[in-house]
């Protein structure tokens, strides 16, 4: 008996050291027009209007609008790319969250791209809806031509706390491009922890994937965040001109800590930023 309740007291002691995986979270496409649950005269699209001021409902079923409200780009600041000149939004994807204790809603926008630009315009818009809705933040999280929230889409960094986790990406006949990028919410303010680039490969010989899995440690005040890449390359079986690689698989994992004294996370190594250099001579 004593040395089953020492076992359960070190098993105790052990949990918070633990690494917890993060595990899917729903994000919904509703239908603009519906009403936001809990505030039946509120749709979503009164929302999405606090972004895009003119937006209105076309006759094909996608939503029409010209430009939305300035905002800044969540890593580049001033320097994001342009919206597109007129806007057709078929929906938008929600996410509840929590941030500093409070239930918060966001919702992403992919708005398109503007003409002759590589890269596309897509707002995450923070919204408080305790009492009258308002419209706490917007930032353009795009940074590549088409923008989601990853799966999954939100991290837990403590009982009231929630991270973000969005992607922009674009395909070619046999290479992806995938940009992740973490968000802090903090003070209903979006900010940025990290940007993370990875490159997929599928030829003839083999198929090579980066794909990332997320992981979240303690509360205080922010849980730590261990980010890995598992790079693996995989033989196609196929006769080709060019021999085959072997199949290898390696991980590259980075850790955020929050820096109390520069009131951010910061990376415990450069390992990401490397890789995309590795990946960008590979392009």
């Amino acid at each position: 008996m004593i040395f089953v309740l020492s076992r359960l007291m070190l098993a105790c002691l052990l949990l918070p050291l633990l690494w917890t995986a993060a595990h899917a979270q729903a994000v919904s496409f509703p239908e603009l027009s519906s009403p936001v649950p809990g505030h039946q005269d509120i749709t979503y699209l009164d929302l999405a209007k606090m972004v895009v001021p003119d937006l209105a409902a076309g006759d094909d079923g996608f939503y029409k609008g010209s430009a939305p409200i300035e905002m800044r780009h969540i890593i580049d600041g001033d320097e994001g790319g342009l919206p597109p000149e007129s806007i057709n939004l078929p929906n938008a994807a929600v996410l509840p969250i929590k941030t500093g204790g409070k239930d918060r809603l966001t919702m992403l926008f992919d708005l398109g791209q503007a003409q002759d630009s590589a890269e596309g315009f897509a707002v995450l818009a923070l919204y408080d809806l305790t009492g009258k809705p308002r419209l706490l933040d917007a930032v353009n999280v795009a940074t590549d031509r088409n923008s989601y929230f990853r799966d999954p889409g939100k991290l837990a960094l403590g009982p009231g706390d929630d991270a973000l986790i969005t992607m922009s990406m674009h395909f070619n006949s046999s290479q992806g491009y995938v940009s992740t990028i973490l968000i802090l919410v903090r003070d209903d303010r979006f900010e940025p922890i990290d940007r993370i680039d990875t490159f997929d490969e599928n030829v003839c010989t083999y198929k090579r994937t980066q794909d990332l899995t997320f992981q979240t440690q303690g509360d205080e005040p922010y849980a730590a965040i261990k980010v890995t890449v598992t790079d693996a390359t995989a033989p196609s079986g196929e006769s080709c001109e060019e021999a085959a690689p072997q199949a290898a698989s390696h991980d590259i994992s980075v850790t955020y800590h929050w820096d109390a004294s520069k009131s951010r996370y910061v990376a415990d190594s450069d390992a990401f930023e490397k890789l995309s250099a590795e990946n960008e001579k590979r392009f």
